[in-house]
């Protein structure tokens, strides 16, 4: 290799972070959550009212709880828990879901930051 070379990757690593926080991180605040069950029609929330959400699935019901722009699963029939263990979403492009359960909820800001997810 020529010192060419070394710098070349010198300034690729050091550029790296910078790439990163530019186009990889997410800063969007979710402005809206929408709540898919099964092959239903999404529900669509405002995340600036707090509330609480009771949402049905194959299971029973699992609640969903709005607090201060973010929104969680509280609680959920399923066994694992892992949707409720998962914790707080608050920026555009979260997304939790209870696969048991057929739920998912999903953060939106106006930006959308991805083109599709497949479950």
């Amino acid at each position: 290799m020529t010192r060419a070379d070394y710098i070349l990757l010198a300034c690729v690593v050091c550029l790296l972070p910078f790439l990163y926080a530019a186009l990889w991180s997410n800063n969007e605040h979710a402005e809206y959550v929408q709540i898919q069950t099964g092959n239903s029609e999404p529900l669509t929330a405002d995340l600036s009212r707090d509330r609480t959400l009771n949402v049905g699935g194959p299971l029973g019901d699992s609640v969903i709880a709005i607090s201060q722009d973010r929104a969680r699963f509280a609680s959920s029939p399923c066994r694992g828990q892992v949707c409720v263990v998962a914790g707080w979403f608050q920026a555009a492009g979260d997304i939790a879901a209870c696969l048991p359960n057929r739920i998912s909820v999903s953060l939106h800001g106006q930006h959308p930051r991805f083109d599709a997810i497949n479950f």
